[in-house]
Order: C-alpha cells, then sequence, then structure tokens
C-alpha cells in the first residue's frame, strides 16, 4: 500500500531529511586521502545521536542468516555500489565513496546519499559522478502529480544511458515515511507510462546507482556490500522528494555538502 502523507507529516519529514543533509555535509569536510571510512562512521553516529536522531540504518535487519547492519553510514568505495560497510582501510587519492545515510526524527525517516572524490580522480570517472547526479536531478523533474513512477525510471535511464553508463536493475528507490522502505519501488529503468500514478503527498526516495561499465552487480560475502560485476566504480546519488501542488519539493539538500566543499578547496 502507498501511503500518502499530510502537509504536517512532510514537514516532520524535511526535519529528518535535513538531519541527514547536515550529517553529510560533517562528512564531507572530513574526506580526503588518508582518512579511515569507521572514524567517518562513527562521527556520524555521534552528531546523529547528540541532535535527537537515531541513526536509521545500524542495527537494519539482515535476514536469512545475514548479520544486521553494523554501521550509521554505508560507505560504498570505487566498485562498491551501495551498502558497504564502513572499514578500517584508509582512503586513497584517486578513490570514489558513495556515503548513505539514513535518520529516524519525530517518528519519521529521512534517507539520502553522495558520491564524492577523493583527491585526484580520473576525468572519465568525474563524469560518471556527474552524470548520475544529473540523472537523479532529471528523475526528480518527473515526480509530478499525475505522471507515473516510470516517468522517473525512464528518465533517469535515458540520461545515464546516452553518456555510456550502465544502470542497475537490481537496486531501486522506494516510497518513504514511517518505516524507511515503503511502497513504490522507484527503479532506475523502465517505460514512460509505466508504474503506479504518482498524487499529492507521496514522499520517494530517488536514488539512481550507475555504473562506469557493465550494469550487472555482485553480492560479497559480508552479505551487505554490492559491487559492479566487473570491477569498475559505481555512483550513486539520492534525495528525498514530496508531492507538494502537485510538483516536486526536495526535502533533502546538498547545500551543506557543497559549502563543506567548497571551504576544502
Amino acid at each position: 500500500m502507498i501511503y500518502l502523507k499530510t502537509r504536517e507529516e512532510i514537514e516532520l519529514m524535511r526535519e529528518s531529511a535535513l538531519m541527514v543533509s547536515r550529517t553529510l555535509g560533517l562528512i564531507a569536510a572530513q574526506i580526503k586521502p588518508g582518512v579511515i571510512p569507521a572514524e567517518l562512521d562513527k562521527l556520524a553516529e555521534e552528531f546523529i545521536r547528540d541532535n535527537g536522531g537515531i541513526p536509521a540504518f545500524k542495527g537494519y535487519k539482515g535476514g536469512r542468516g545475514v548479520p544486521d547492519f553494523p554501521a550509521t553510514l554505508c560507505i560504498s568505495v570505487n566498485e562498491a555500489v551501495v551498502h558497504g560497510i564502513p572499514g578500517k582501510k584508509a582512503l586513497n587519492s584517486g578513490d570514489i565513496i558513495s556515503v548513505d545515510c539514513g535518520v529516524k526524527k519525530n517518528g519519521f525517516f529521512g534517507d539520502h546519499a553522495y558520491t564524492f572524490a577523493v583527491g585526484e580522480v580520473k576525468p572519465e570517472i568525474l563524469k560518471l559522478i556527474e552524470v548520475t547526479k544529473e540523472s537523479l536531478l532529471i528523475g526528480i523533474s518527473q515526480m509530478v502529480a499525475g505522471n507515473r513512477i516510470g516517468d522517473i525510471s525512464f528518465a533517469i535511464q535515458q540520461h545515464a544511458e546516452k553518456h555510456g553508463f550502465g544502470v542497475v536493475r537490481e537496486l531501486v528507490g522506494h516510497g518513504l515515511g514511517r518505516t524507511m522502505h515503503e511502497e513504490p519501488e522507484v527503479p532506475n529503468y523502465g517505460k514512460r507510462g509505466d508504474g503506479p500514478k504518482i498524487k499529492e503527498g507521496l514522499v520517494l526516495a530517488i536514488e539512481p546507482m550507475i555504473n562506469l561499465g557493465t550494469k550487472n552487480i555482485k553480492h560479497l560475502n559480508d552479505g551487505w556490500t554490492i559491487i559492479t560485476a566487473d570491477g569498475k566504480p559505481s555512483a550513486h546519488f539520492e534525495h528525498d522528494v514530496a508531492v507538494v501542488d502537485g510538483k516536486p519539493e526536495i526535502l533533502s539538500t546538498y547545500a551543506y555538502i557543497e559549502e563543506a566543499l567548497a571551504l576544502k578547496q
């Protein structure tokens, strides 16, 4: 069942989303060669708890023999697409990392992500990051009352594949609200006019996962980390978006990240 939100609920969800945004801004300021992902994770958890939130990913149920997720952040490095567990191996110049964060506050979830370049990164990988971010914004532009989920999916796929990149099929965006994963699923590929109709009050986490090479993926033995099948890098961006007055309104923001990155230049 798809749960449409009231204006009041959307404002509570905005608070949750913005806590994620501030957390990602804090992390952005720390990303550089030599940094340990596990230390970034500790910093994020402390910030979220100190500001009245609950880390949404930590303890997330794995199921079928998979351990619960052990961290506050998903930090996915290079060929890791999503769900990377923050480790103790330092980041190197030339790496890219997707940092995905979830927060529960006021009974509602926020969940979004950003892909960062670490030090000097190859031009073709920077292009992958740029196109993935563009794909997110192009997808969001289709989240208009009266359209269908497939319109979002088609727009993302078309833009990414136009640049020769692989669009992951098995992983999708999702509805968001009092639980972190609600209906409907939001694939990053599809046909115009397919899927559930977009209505006032719908809230989605839209999240293109785009690969430099093949669209195919593999699962690591930790039960969580998903990597590209060819070992080439992957990028991931995510925003929380609500339909307000028939149009998409982004509840999360990259402003804190962009401010932190600008200060580092």
